[in-house]
Order: C-alpha cells, then sequence, then structure tokens
C-alpha cells in the first residue's frame, strides 16, 4: 500500500498540473477523501467502509479503484484531442495496470482469485500478462 501511496502522489500531482493549465476546478477539497462532485463523495465513502474491514477487502477496493480508473481512462483517450492531456492519461492508465497486477498479486498471495469487475476479462487478462 505504500509503494502504490507514493504513486498515487505522482499521479496527483500530474493531474493537478493538467488541471491548472487548462483551468479546470479541481474536485478534491482540501480535506482528505473530501471532494465538491457529490458521485466522488458518495464512491469514495463507500469504498471506505469496504476497504477497512481487512487487508483481503482493501486489497479489493483497491483492485476495482483502479479497474475504475483504466475504464476512465480509456473512455477519455478516446475523446481527448489535447497531445498533452493523451500523454497524461497514458501515463496514468500504466500506473493503473501495475497497481491492478500488485493488487491481484497480493490478493493471490490470500488464497483469492480476482474477477474483474469493470473492465473486460480480456483486458484484464492482457493487463495481467495472461
Amino acid at each position: 500500500f505504500l509503494n502504490i501511496s507514493k504513486s498515487e502522489a505522482i499521479h496527483i500531482n500530474k493531474i493537478k498540473f493538467q488541471l491548472n493549465r487548462h483551468n479546470i476546478e479541481d474536485p478534491a477539497l482540501e480535506g482528505i477523501g473530501e471532494f465538491s462532485n457529490s458521485s466522488l463523495q458518495d464512491l469514495y465513502n463507500q469504498l471506505l467502509v469496504q476497504g477497512n474491514d481487512s487487508v483481503v477487502a482493501a486489497l479489493m477496493v483497491g483492485a476495482e479503484i483502479e479497474e475504475r480508473d483504466i475504464l476512465d481512462l480509456i473512455t477519455y483517450m478516446e475523446i481527448v484531442e489535447n497531445p498533452s492531456l493523451m500523454l497524461t492519461y497514458k501515463f496514468l492508465e500504466k500506473g493503473s495496470e501495475a497497481h491492478l497486477r500488485a493488487f491481484v498479486t497480493h490478493l493471490g498471495f490470500h488464497g483469492i482469485d480476482y474477477t474483474p469487475q469493470f473492465i473486460s476479462e480480456e483486458l484484464f487478462n492482457q493487463i495481467m500478462g495472461n
């Protein structure tokens, strides 16, 4: 979790740069886990409760978040025209793929066979190197 947390801090900085560059309001508020977007806030609250049950639950939530991120990034890359944003999205996608592999690998250490919930089985297998 520590390595992924450090990596996510880098990803946040890349997004903040793009938000500032394109004069877009950041949905993240000052407090940790506080968002101006009610859908993001609700999802954060829900996943926080789910992930607090156990290490396995936290790993499952981590994998779910990375799947959601990958799906969102793929969607955005299909419509974005700005080369700088495209590069940032591709960077973030590769990071989310690495994080998904890490979460799934650690779930395996706990005897859990992870099944993708948001991305296709084909994409999941490609990311996992199967």
